[in-house]
């Protein structure tokens, strides 16, 4: 499954993006049952689990950004979004989507989130 996230950008803390990983090349039948998460690495940090949904659609999401960032799919286009809201400096980081199939990992290439104070 190859992964292209996109929607990374400069913004004021206390503002919005909306971060989308799309799946063009891989056909409806097979990105439907795929789990997506989307990770987020920070400069001198480890990588972290920012949100997940599974391919009911059910959510889940780390302490650190429940209640301002929501996770969606769109099957039909192939599109796992991440909408934030009120971010915060210690939000910059580069995100990556993320899903598993079978035993392979699939990695978007990242895209960079930058909350200016």
């Amino acid at each position: 499954v190859q992964l292209q996230a996109s929607g990374g950008d400069l913004v004021q803390a206390g503002g919005s993006l909306r971060l989308s990983c799309a799946a063009p090349r891989t056909i409806f039948s097979v990105f439907a049952p795929l789990d997506m998460e989307w990770y987020r690495r920070a400069p001198g940090k480890q990588r972290e689990l920012v949100a997940t949904i599974t391919s009911s659609g059910g959510t889940k999401y780390a302490d650190s950004v429940k209640g301002r960032f929501t996770i969606s799919r769109d099957n039909s286009r192939k599109i796992v979004s991440l909408q934030m809201n009120s971010l915060k400096p210690n939000d910059t980081a580069v995100y990556y989507c993320h899903t598993k199939q079978g035993l392979t990992a699939s990695w978007g290439q990242g895209t960079q989130v930058t909350v200016s104070s």
